[in-house]
This record gives structure tokens, sequence and C-alpha cells, in this order.
């Protein structure tokens, strides 16, 4: 019997992990998404910011070319004469004349506009509709007498996507540097006609206006937003029907202050919004919040300067504390101002943009200038 080697069948045993050192794993991979996400989240905004401040940057480089097609004046739909017929159209249609119709853009089928109807020197051309468009061709409608459209704070402020104005931009109206990338509401709406080689595309479902905003007060001749008076404390409006040349929008060179007086802005709440996207305070349950209904709420804002920052609500606020009434409380849409009313704090108090006190001669912010 020969010697030979013990050898043993043994098993290899690969130790495996325990449920507590899983749970430990877990536990980092959960504390590590919980640190990340919100980093992320940041990132994401920021980007969405950017783009939005992009948009901007190319509105800037269009106003001013307008400007310089139209002898240093700011974008305006509305006649200059129209304090001639105390700003009523049926007046101005009547005994002046039939002003340039506020187009939107061509389509395959004609084109699409708010025309102010075939009455007085307009029956030659034979224009649908009627004077109750005069609401989109003024700055803002205050809701004064004489004005079709009741108390309705909109104007061609909001329109900035209209035909007289994006051709300087890429000729269309619903065009993506009109929309804010966090303006979820109307996106949701019209995003689906960016595509569209129209000029403008409406498919009886959807329409929406563009994100930004111009500055009405500043559109106006600085009178209707005047003091009247050197003091801080002064009326702050003037009814636009008794001033002759209040509908005449002034030259970009009245501003007074280009750093501090906004002229393009963010409509709606963007920057720190509620979870939910839409002020139930408005009836029908469609309309977005609006930029001065919340106090955290910080608008991207173009200025007159041509640079863009965030500006706060709150910024806004601490502002008038500083130097009195930079907006006016006497318009006829009252002491809330614009849609006020339906804030979402008690906290905000601001019509910044909107009602600057002196118009395109006033501020909306301080700074280094004032």
């Amino acid at each position: 019997m020969t010697n030979a080697p013990f050898t043993a069948n043994r098993k290899c045993f690969q130790k495996g992990f325990t449920i507590v050192e899983l749970l430990v794993v877990v536990s980092i991979i959960a504390l590590l998404i919980a640190l990340l996400l919100p980093a992320v989240a940041k990132g994401r905004d920021k980007a969405l910011i950017s783009q939005s401040v992009s948009n901007l940057k190319n509105l800037a480089a269009s106003n001013e070319t307008y400007a310089g097609d139209w002898n240093d004046r700011q974008f305006t739909t509305c006649p200059d004469d129209a304090g001639l017929a105390n700003g009523n159209c049926n007046t101005y249609l009547s005994q002046i004349a039939c002003p340039p119709q506020q187009f939107l853009g061509w389509d395959g089928a004609g084109i699409w506009g708010y025309f102010l109807g075939s009455s007085g020197k307009c029956s030659q051309y034979g224009w649908p509709e009627a004077c109750y468009n005069w609401i989109v061709y003024i700055p803002i409608q205050f809701g004064t007498a004489g004005n079709p459209g009741g108390g309705n704070a909109f104007g061609s402020f909001r329109m900035p996507s209209t035909k007289a104005f994006h051709d300087y931009v890429n000729g269309k109206f619903y065009d993506p540097t009109f929309y804010a990338p966090k303006d979820l509401v109307p996106l949701a709406n019209i995003s689906k006609y960016f595509t569209s080689p129209s000029e403008f595309t409406y498919d009886g479902t959807a329409y929406e206006d563009s994100s930004y905003c111009f500055s009405p007060a500043a559109m106006w001749d600085p009178k209707v937003m005047g003091r009247n008076g050197a003091t801080l404390n002064g009326s702050g409006y003037t009814a636009p029907g008794t001033l002759p040349a209040a509908f005449r929008s002034p030259p970009v060179s009245r501003c007074k202050y280009p750093s501090l007086k906004t002229r393009m802005i963010e409509h709606n709440w963007l920057q720190n919004a509620p979870d939910s996207p839409v002020n139930s305070n408005f009836a029908g349950g469609t309309t977005p919040w609006f930029f001065n209904h919340g106090y955290n709420s910080a608008p991207a804002c173009l200025f007159f300067d041509g640079h863009i920052e965030l500006v706060g609500c709150q910024r806004a606020q601490q502002a008038e504390q500083r130097a009195g009434k930079l907006w006016s409380r006497n318009t006829p849409l009252g002491t809330g101002g614009y849609y006020g009313n339906q804030s979402y704090d008690f906290l905000v108090d601001t019509s910044m943009h909107i009602l600057t006190t002196d118009g395109i001669e006033g501020r909306d912010v301080l700074g280094a200038e004032g």
C-alpha cells in the first residue's frame, strides 16, 4: 500500500452581505440621492432661468433694431394721434383715420389679427370685428370711459409677439424666444405650434400670448403716469383721454434712469413659485399667477440700458419704502394696482413695471442712480 497525499473535497464558501450591511449601503445611497437631488434641481432651475435671460437678450436686440427703424421709438401699435379723439376708437375711425391693424401673422388660409371693423375710415378695407379690439392697440386698458373693454387690464404691452414686433425677432408669433421655459401653463398649450412653418398658427384649441411683456407705463407719454408736481406723493395718473399726446409712445432717450427702469419682464410668477401654477383667485381656473402675486417672486427683467437681472418683488417694495411712491395707486385700477387683489400672499404689494410713476422717466428699483 502506497502513501498518497490526502485530498479533501472542500467546498469554497463566499461570504455574502448581511442584512445590516445591505441596510447601511442602501442608507448611504439614499443619503447621496437626498444630497444630490436638490443640487440637480437647482442646476436645472438655473439652466431654465439662463434660457429666459437669453430670450430677453434677443428681445433687447430686437428692441434696438426696432428703435433704429422708428427714430428711437418704443414698440407701439397705437396711433400717435389717438388723443385727438380722446382715446375713443369709434371717434378715431369716424373722424381721423383707419390705423394699421393689429396683425398676428399669415398662414395658408390668410392673415390673422385683431381688427377694428369696417366702419368709418376703415370701411374701404372691409376688415372684420369691431372697436372692442381697441384694447390690444392701446398700451393698457385702465377701464376709463370711452375705452371699450371695461376694466380688463390688458393691452398691447402683453403682446410683443404680434407682427409689428415679431418681424424683428424670428418672424413668427409662436416663436420659442417669446416664451420662458418655466412658463408651463402657456407652453403646455402652444409648444405644439413651434414647429409650424406658418407665421401664425392656430388650430382652434389653444391661444397664448408671450411670457414677456413691455412696461405699459413706459409706453404712454410720461404725463399719463406723471406726479403732476415735484413731490413724491403727487397723483401719478392723468386719464389718457384728456391728453392729446398721451398715446404717442416716447423715445427711448427719454428714459432718465436706464439701469433702474424695466423695459420687458417675465409676466408670470416663475421664480420661487407655488406648487400650483394656476391662480385660483381668477375665475375659470386657467390663469397663471402673475409676477407681482408673491413676495418671493423674482421675474427676469430687461432694463432700458440693456442689462438683465432677476428683480424680486421684495426689492421693489424696499425701493418704495426708501424713495416714496414708485408706482401709482391712483389709476382706475385702484390702490391694489395691477391685479393686486388676486395675490398669493398678503406681504406682496407692488405693481412695478406696469404702473411705474412718471412712466419711462421713472424708476422701478433703486441703485447707484437713485
